[in-house]
């Protein structure tokens, strides 16, 4: 989820810059950490389809499909479908097979009833139409000094922001299943752990920059609100 926000706001768009540099980071990292192992093959040759279909067998989990997405790192899983969804399932490239690994864990989270990815889950389409209207009623609660509104707005993008918080243990908890699920199964040797943690932890950043940019969002509305 990503929310925009109009640059008339003035001084108060400072608010945000740490939150801007950090995803800025973020994204680089990621990119750049997933290009340097995707030309790295796996001693095992396993493809990550196969590893994926192997951490979910091993985890007695029938009832999941593994689909390829057009697009890079556009990796998930779905759990309304029971979809896990791969843009590279043919490489058997280090960032390959961990990326699969850990919307593997996801598909174990689900099957386990793990319980912040179920309240995430349930919370979807309110953070999505808050993200969508929180902005829309704060600003013309704003212009037209009508507090009711710029309450309702600060209240509805704070589910937003409760969704960016509940991915963070979500996305980290997957990544200790899929490394720890990739031991077990023996997919990558011990020394090529290290580097698909080194991919995962960039991934995880990129979670981490979207929830600090939402909570400085929140701030921003926050300061307005009190002003006005």
């Amino acid at each position: 989820m990503m929310w925009g926000f109009p640059f008339f706001l003035g001084p108060s768009l400072l608010i945000l810059l740490p939150a801007v540099a950090f995803a800025a980071y973020a994204q680089w990292k990621v990119r750049s950490t997933y290009a340097r192992y995707a030309r790295v093959e796996s001693d095992s040759r396993i493809t990550a389809e196969s590893a994926a279909s192997r951490l979910l067998e091993g985890a007695a989990i029938r009832d999941v499909a593994i689909e390829r997405t057009g697009r890079r790192l556009s990796d998930h899983y779905d759990p309304r479908r029971k979809v896990l969804r791969l843009s590279a399932p043919d490489s058997s490239s280090i960032a390959a097979i961990g990326v699969a690994a850990h919307e593997a864990g996801h598909a174990i989270q689900h099957a386990r009833a793990y319980a912040p990815l179920s309240l995430r889950t349930a919370i979807v389409p309110v953070a999505s139409f808050g993200s969508q209207l929180a902005f829309p009623l704060f600003l013309v609660g704003l212009f037209a000094r009508y507090q009711p509104l710029i309450t309702a707005g600060i209240v509805a993008f704070s589910v937003a922001v409760l969704f960016t918080l509940i991915t963070l243990p979500v996305e980290f908890d997957a990544s200790r299943r899929a490394v720890g699920a990739l031991r077990e199964a023996a997919i990558v040797s011990e020394e090529e752990i290290g580097a698909v943690k080194e991919v995962l932890f960039a991934a995880a950043l990129t979670y981490v920059a979207a929830a600090a940019m939402a909570a400085l969002q929140l701030v921003m509305l926050l300061s307005l609100g009190r002003r006005r």
